[in-house]
């Protein structure tokens, strides 16, 4: 089993609540507790590859820093370092989808960027690495279909924004926060967006105790809707560790535990319905970085354990 890392994936952020040295700090966990997966590094995504996606100013924006509104937009600093950066971690969606497509399964170490929209950037998320990994399977003619599912904390609008132009997509997101025009909102009765018919989302209202049923409940009643209409060429699973109870943003009281149920049920929902699967990082700002490390390598045991 392979899973694509790249020390290029950190930028330089300095002070941020952003904890973009987990990259590295998962991948070295892993090579300590699952020796026998590879982790490979990928090539960065192209320019050509982005611009099915983003709009060429958005691009160029993050590209030169200018305008630094655009280029910032996403409440990371510029820098000359953002760039190459998320080239790579982009690189990497896309490198884990074609292993996947090859092999099965695989992942990457980045996060998918699912607030990202096509002409800015939003919520830490610059360029929709979940898309454009699509967009770029299907200009290689590799798939023709293909389904997001996003259990970060927040609510996937960047993705679901996407998916309203393209209709070969289906995005759903099962979250705890609201996220839309770049604010998060905590009770998720306070709003809801619109969904489409190929992108959807389902609100986790917390129920005063354990929120495990909730979270269960929530993917028995709506992971098929994935399979509506086919069952896709690929499935991308954003696992947030955001969702945690421990994350300074999270109503949600689910424990590690909880979370390695989670991943549990989608890699045993891909594996009986042979859907290969690539997933990826999102989330997770507890202080204690310790927490959010443990979140995403239990993601990778319980991937080699239902998929290896």
């Amino acid at each position: 089993m392979k899973i694509f890392h790249h020390p290029g994936f950190a930028a330089p952020l300095g002070e941020h609540i952003m904890p973009i040295s987990k990259f590295a700090l998962v991948a070295d966990r892993i090579r300590e507790v699952l020796p026998d997966v590879a982790i490979n590094p990928p090539a960065p995504i192209s320019e050509e590859d982005l611009a099915r996606v983003h709009s060429p100013e958005y691009i160029a924006a993050i590209k030169t820093g200018k305008p630094r509104e655009l280029a910032e937009s996403q409440k990371f600093p510029w820098s000359p370092e953002l760039f190459p950066s998320v080239c790579l971690t982009n690189g990497g969606v896309l490198a884990a989808a074609h292993l996947a497509l090859e092999e099965g399964t695989s992942a990457a170490l980045a996060s998918g960027f699912h607030h990202s929209c096509s002409d800015h950037g939003e919520g830490f998320c610059t360029f929709n690495g979940l898309v454009v990994a699509l967009e770029a399977l299907r200009a290689e003619g590799k798939i023709r279909t293909a389904a997001v599912l996003d259990l970060d904390l927040h609510y996937g609008n960047g993705t679901a924004s996407l998916a309203g132009s393209r209709p070969w997509l289906r995005a759903l997101s099962i979250y705890g926060n609201d996220y839309w025009r770049n604010a998060c909102y905590r009770d998720v009765r306070e709003r809801h967006h619109e969904d489409g018919t190929n992108h959807f989302s389902v609100p986790l209202i917390p129920s005063g105790g354990s929120d495990r049923r909730v979270l269960m409940d929530a993917l028995d009643q709506n992971l098929g809707w994935l399979l509506e209409g086919g069952r896709p060429d690929i499935l991308l699973y954003q696992a947030g560790a955001d969702p945690l109870r421990d994350d300074p943003y999270s109503p949600l009281d689910l424990s590690h535990e909880d979370l390695m149920e989670r991943d549990r049920i989608v890699f045993e929902f891909s594996k009986a319905n042979a859907l290969p699967v690539a997933w990826v990082l999102a989330g997770g700002y507890s202080k204690d970085i310790r927490k959010v490390v443990d979140v995403h390598v239990n993601t990778a045991r319980v991937w080699r354990e239902v998929l290896g």
